[in-house]
């Protein structure tokens, strides 16, 4: 197991190191720059667009769900166990690179997401699906790469993704409660049945109910927190900006090792440019692309500015991450605990992050079936996924925390790098899109879209002219 570890971290540190970077900051700013700063001009509308429509097709999935679906998978214990790991190996400078990632990532969210719907189909049970796997197969032209992609996201999502959602959720019962790990694996493997076996409609329903209370919850929790030690407020952002850029830090060659753990989490929690979100904005009925671009962009900011920021002060208000031997969701307990006491500290969040968790295992597992359904119809194969989705749950509850979470960076570093090059390809139809959105905005309309209004746009058969299913999507 440990030789497992080791050949792991080295292909981690070197994707890490040298090639997410340059990738995910670059195409980061590179869509920044060519939407004019999209996840900022459009801040408002994002909001905006997450009430319901009446003019929408009312049997499909929202957009608020879709909204939820993405969130339920992006909101996991990676914004309560995550953060603590950043904060405990790489220094509260780690939270900068969070916030960096996310701000720029909200580019990168918004073409694949707009890119999911304008390549998106129907299964035949009349439910939208699409996400990178579609578009790299209609965009362009190359179905192997699509398959590769889907084949990482099954296993990242539905099965590695899984195991450490459930691991940490474990730790924290187990932590708090004294509850056995194995009855904990159990008792999370039956109610992921329960809900995965039900088809995605019942995984909207769960993730539009379970996201907003739990999330909410915790902000409350962490408002409260922040409230009682406000006066330390402005020494712990002077305290993350130093670290960012330090002088010491640098000098101790530490400076490149926070940097990377930041990123590292903060794309765990908020996958922006990874391709997984752009499965559940390929989900919603909208008339036009950009709606679900800028939802899903939206789901960037709440991730990590917002939760992730959150668990970040609990911790850096504690400063009990400096030598201590706990990390991930123990460390947040404990920071939690010294400020509000034992019951709300460990165990209202070890209640939290069952909810995180649960929520996120039912979001990862709908990305890895939309990949399956991608590479077959069969109905066998899908339930053979589901049952290992099950299992993958209960065995993940009893690993190596320190291996789960290493396989997790390794299977996210090879879905960004395929996603990231297919959507700087592909990225001019979002921009087209988004041009062609706000002109409709600006004449007071409520935009809606035809594969035609771009040119060179093809196999885009939810928006053709000459089908129905547009015409659908707006009542």
């Amino acid at each position: 197991m440990n030789f497992l570890t080791d050949k792991v971290n080295i292909i981690n540190t070197f994707m890490w190191s040298y090639v997410l970077i340059v990738l995910l900051i670059g195409v980061g700013i590179y869509f920044s720059f060519r939407t004019k700063f999209v996840q900022f001009r459009f801040f408002k509308e994002m909001f905006r667009l997450l009430m319901p429509n009446d003019q929408e097709n009312k049997d499909g999935v929202s957009s608020f769900q879709a909204f939820c679906i993405s969130t339920a998978s992006r909101v996991g214990t990676g914004n309560i166990a995550g953060v603590a790991m950043a904060v405990a190996a790489g220094g509260p400078g780690s939270v900068f690179w969070m916030w960096l990632i996310a701000l720029i990532g909200g580019a990168s969210s918004f073409v694949e997401s707009t890119l999911a719907q304008i390549y998106k189909t129907k299964d035949k049970d009349g439910n939208f699906l699409g996400g990178p796997a579609y578009y790299i197969e209609r965009g362009l032209g190359k179905r192997w790469l699509g398959a590769i992609f889907a084949i990482l996201t099954t296993l990242c999502f539905g099965l590695v993704f899984n195991a450490a959602q459930s691991n940490t959720t474990t730790l924290a019962f187990t932590n708090a409660f004294g509850i056995n790990p194995v009855i904990m694996g159990l008792l999370l493997s039956v109610l992921t049945a329960l809900v995965i076996f039900g088809g995605v409609k019942r995984i909207a329903k769960v993730s539009e109910v379970i996201v907003p209370i739990f999330a909410t919850a915790y902000i409350l929790v962490a408002i409260i927190v922040i409230v009682l030690n406000f006066k330390t407020i402005p020494s712990i952002f002077a305290l993350i900006f130093e670290n960012a850029f330090g002088i010491k830090q640098f000098a101790a060659g530490g400076l490149g090792f926070t940097i990377m753990q930041g990123i590292k989490r903060g794309l765990f929690s908020n996958e922006a440019g990874m391709g997984s979100a752009p499965n559940a904005a390929a989900t919603a009925t909208v008339s036009h692309p950009v709606k679900q671009g800028l939802t899903q962009t939206l789901g960037v900011f709440t991730d990590t500015i917002v939760i992730c920021s959150c668990t970040a002060f609990i911790v850096l208000i504690s400063d009990n991450y400096a030598g201590t031997t706990l990390t991930g969701i123990e460390l947040t307990q404990s920071a939690l605990s010294s400020q509000i006491g034992v019951v709300i500290g460990t165990y209202f969040l070890a209640i939290c992050t069952f909810l995180f968790a649960f929520s996120s295992i039912v979001g990862n597992y709908y990305y890895g079936q939309t990949n399956i359904e991608f590479i077959s119809n069969n109905k066998g194969i899908l339930n053979i996924f589901r049952s290992f989705v099950v299992l993958t749950v209960f065995i993940g509850s009893q690993a190596s925390i320190d291996l789960v979470w290493n396989l997790a960076d390794l299977f996210m570093a090879f879905m960004a790098v395929i996603n990231l090059i297919a959507i700087l390809f592909l990225g001019k139809y979002a921009f087209a899109a988004l041009d062609d959105y706000s002109r409709q905005k600006k004449a007071g309309k409520d935009p809606i879209f035809k594969s035609s209004t771009i040119p060179g746009l093809k196999n885009t058969e939810a928006w053709n002219d000459n089908n129905d299913i547009a015409d659908e999507e707006i009542g």
